[in-house]
């Protein structure tokens, strides 16, 4: 009897399951994700079309610089704003709706229900984010390449790279909002404090004392992103460490937000 019993509790892929329905069946999660790629890809459009008139008024210096891959990848700005929303509603969601209490209910190992969430985000985020990166290039390339100025392929030094990482980038910000989300439990303060790390602070980041400016090397929109360029920036001369380092951070306040999610009474 007792071998049944064990037998019929729901594992992890059930839990995985149950999470998908409930993300799936959410509306806000398809507008989430039809905002992402109508705006993202209006921006890639309009920042090649702008593209022959900048390359036209470059100095020598800006044309040695010149970087189409990250010219169109110049959507992600946005990009990681749109992904980190659908990031934070995968948790508060179920606050608003008061369905936390129920799915703690039917489901009370909580790391499993917090993984369960954090898998899937994981999934829709990186699928999402490398089809919009590749979108982007392959509709930025031709639109800057009939206005004359240089452009790359995918099969250049280090573009495809770059690519990659622009969709493993966004993964990792609606990881952090995942977090965000957990800790605050609440979309208007998990979307002000993300808002807070992604641009005000990178805006605002000359004014903090010269000891903490090691801090932006891995920095989102600072040193994290420096992978989505194919030109060397010598202030970051290994983009990938920097993108790493973010993504340890990320996981960071993640390990935060499950202490947290399991210790809390909802």
């Amino acid at each position: 009897m007792s071998t049944d019993v064990v037998a019929a509790r729901p594992g992890f892929g059930h839990t995985l399951r149950a999470e998908w329905i409930k993300l799936r069946s959410l509306r806000s999660t398809w507008y989430t994700l039809g905002c992402l790629f109508v705006v993202a890809l209006g921006i890639t459009i309009l920042a090649s079309n702008a593209a022959g008139q900048s390359w036209a008024e470059a100095t020598d210096a800006e044309r040695q610089a010149w970087d189409p891959t990250g010219r169109s990848l110049t959507a992600y700005i946005v990009a990681q704003l749109i992904v980190g929303v659908l990031g934070i509603l995968v948790v508060t969601s179920e606050y608003a709706t008061g369905l936390m209490g129920t799915t703690l209910t039917a489901m009370p190992r909580r790391t499993r229900v917090l993984a369960a969430k954090v898998v899937l985000a994981t999934v829709v985020a990186v699928i999402a984010g490398e089809v919009l990166m590749f979108a982007s290039f392959l509709i930025g390339q031709p639109l800057m390449d009939r206005q004359g100025v240089p452009v790359a392929g995918l099969d250049d030094p280090g573009v495809l790279s770059a690519v990659v990482a622009g969709g493993l980038y966004l993964a990792a910000i609606a990881l952090l909002a995942v977090g965000l989300g957990v800790l605050m439990r609440a979309t208007a303060g998990a979307l002000a404090t993300l808002v807070g790390i992604v641009f005000l602070v990178p805006a605002v980041a000359g004014i903090f004392p010269s000891w903490m400016h090691g801090v932006f090397t891995y920095w989102p929109t600072i040193g994290g992103s420096a992978a989505l360029g194919t030109v060397a920036d010598p202030d970051f001369p290994h983009p990938w460490l920097n993108l790493g380092g973010m993504c340890l951070a990320i996981a960071g306040v993640l390990a935060a937000a499950f202490v947290v999610f399991r210790r809390r009474d909802v």
